[in-house]
């Protein structure tokens, strides 16, 4: 007991609040020019936060909070409304006030520089837009470029493909690790966001920290600099979404490297945000760590069952994550802490870097990058009906209903002992779908879900083993078990000659999709 309290106590890190306060309106700023003018209405029952408080404005549109040395100021921006966005497609929905600046006199890459006074008034405008119901919205993990480079291979692989791939979609959320340690790589990669053309938003990840922090409030300082606050909050349609930095750095437990969590005021904060979030919303949760739920090891199981327990009466939820570079689903129920009346859905994001920039390069000049369970590099749609949701992920360069890699021999003997296996990696495997194969036209069977190294994969990584010369890029990681494999024993008893196989796939939303392989049955001699 003694060592929870000790480590809590640690995470609190200093927040105690001086007695001042900030105040001001939120308004329809109805010929955009920034500034609040006496004509223009004030828009009332808006949120508006100081990372942990959450007032809601009266019916002048005025708000009163709290205020700090040390504050993000945010409105939390309201359905049917817009914020003015910067020339980095960032909406513009904060005032920093840090009147002492960061406390990065030893941080290697240096924060927000002294913000001095707040106007007696601090005003936020926004701007009236109809918002459907039905949208869909990118999700890109990890970019993690560590060169320039690198993040001129994210260029090319993922944004300039994603940017003319967006009907329907209003905005994109980058789940962390924006960059790969160094910092100073924060401006090119918006510099190269741009070119998407929608509001961003942006989750704080391991690789997007100061190092030099001594406790995890000051880790995100260079990251507030370039992207504002790491908690916020924000409304789409009858979508809630929400943005949280779950790395807690240092690591309390040896005051080395970080750990998943979260801190009692961010916890606070998720806890007055959710007072005014009906509970018939969808809710969306963005962070960069999986909740690693039976593994205490990576993650702060205290402030994870917090969260399970501040979110247990809101029906629709939808957890989103990245950091792990493979994909995966999981669903939480009372065995793992979820009290909910249906299972919590994670969906840990495949990367937009995949296996860090690895492998050969393609026709593009850009690495291959096949993360370590099979998952061709890409991104992810989600797309939102009402309070309802379904996901895809596109890899890059193929159709958007390319749901499978089929894994088969190319020709087996017509007698014998036949050990020859079908593999089907369905990269947004769920252990709710349905995965079906026949061969030719026979009866649909179901395939058996396994748990095993992607055999596609691995025999990509044996090439850079056994070729006898220098491949060009660098060897890809070695493959991981994968959570989204499906298997069945092939048939050589169709007879001579050529046989196609057919996958179906069911998934959790009762889609299906299908795809095709054919093989070759000879005379054994």
């Amino acid at each position: 007991m003694k060592k929870s309290i000790l480590i809590l106590l640690t995470l609190c890190g200093t927040l105690a609040f001086a007695q001042k306060k900030v105040s001001g309106f939120v308004y329809e700023d109805a010929n955009q020019n920034g500034k609040k003018e006496r004509k223009e209405k004030g828009l009332a029952k808006v949120s508006v936060s100081n990372g942990i408080q959450v007032v809601q404005t009266d019916e002048n549109g005025k708000y009163e909070l709290p205020l700090s040395d040390d504050n993000q100021i945010f409105v939390i921006k309201p359905s049917g409304y817009a914020f003015a966005i910067d020339e980095f497609n960032l909406p513009k929905f904060y005032v920093t006030h840090k009147p002492n600046g960061s406390p990065d006199a030893d941080f290697k890459y240096k924060a927000v520089a002294p913000t001095g006074k707040l106007p007696k008034s601090v005003d936020f405008g926004m701007v009236a837009q109809n918002e459907s119901k039905d949208f869909s919205a990118f999700l890109f993990g990890d970019p993690q470029p560590y060169s320039l480079e690198e993040l001129e291979y994210f260029r090319k692989a993922i944004v300039t493909e994603a940017a003319n791939n967006k009907n329907g979609v209003l905005l994109g959320i980058s789940l962390g690790d924006l960059v790969g340690d160094n910092l100073s790589y924060h401006p090119p990669y918006k510099e190269v966001m741009k070119e998407m053309g929608l509001p961003w938003y942006n989750v704080i990840g391991n690789h997007d920290m100061n190092y030099e922090a001594k406790e995890d409030l000051y880790s995100d300082e260079t990251f507030e600099l370039n992207f504002g606050p790491a908690n916020y909050a924000f409304n789409y349609g009858e979508a809630h979404f929400l943005i949280l930095d779950d790395i807690i750095y240092p690591d309390p437990r040896d005051g080395k490297g970080y750990w998943g969590g979260f801190r009692p005021d961010q916890i606070e904060f998720v806890q007055n945000n959710l007072k005014f979030i009906d509970k018939d919303k969808l809710i969306v949760i963005s962070f960069h760590i999986p909740l690693f739920v039976g593994d205490e090891q990576h993650f702060h199981p205290e402030s994870r069952q917090q969260l399970f327990d501040l979110l247990k009466d809101y029906p629709n939820i939808l957890l989103l994550s990245a950091h792990t570079h493979f994909q995966t689903n999981q669903f939480y129920t009372e065995d793992q802490g979820w009290k909910g009346a249906k299972p919590l859905h994670e969906y840990n994001v495949g990367t937009t870097s995949g296996d860090w920039y690895s492998g050969e390069f393609n026709e593009n000049g850009v690495p291959v990058s096949t993360m370590r369970d099979g998952t061709p590099v890409g991104y992810a749609f989600l797309n939102i009906k009402g309070n309802q949701y379904e996901l895809d992920y596109k890899v890059v360069g193929k159709p958007l209903d390319y749901k499978m890699e089929i894994y088969a021999p190319k020709v087996v003997a017509d007698k014998g002992w036949n050990t020859a296996m079908v593999f089907a990696n369905v990269f947004m495997g769920t252990e709710n779908d349905k995965v079906e194969i026949r061969f030719d036209d026979g009866e649909w069977k179901p395939m058996v879900k396994v748990k095993t190294e992607d055999p596609s994969y691995y025999a990509a990584v044996q090439k850079w083993d056994l070729s006898v010369t220098l491949l060009t890029g660098r060897r890809p990681s070695n493959p991981v078990e994968s959570s989204h494999i499906w298997s069945a024993k092939i048939s050589n008893k169709l007879g001579v000659g050529n046989h196609k196989i057919e996958i179906k796939i069911t998934d959790m939303f009762g889609r299906t999709f299908s795809d095709t392989e054919t093989y070759r049955i000879e005379a054994k001699k």
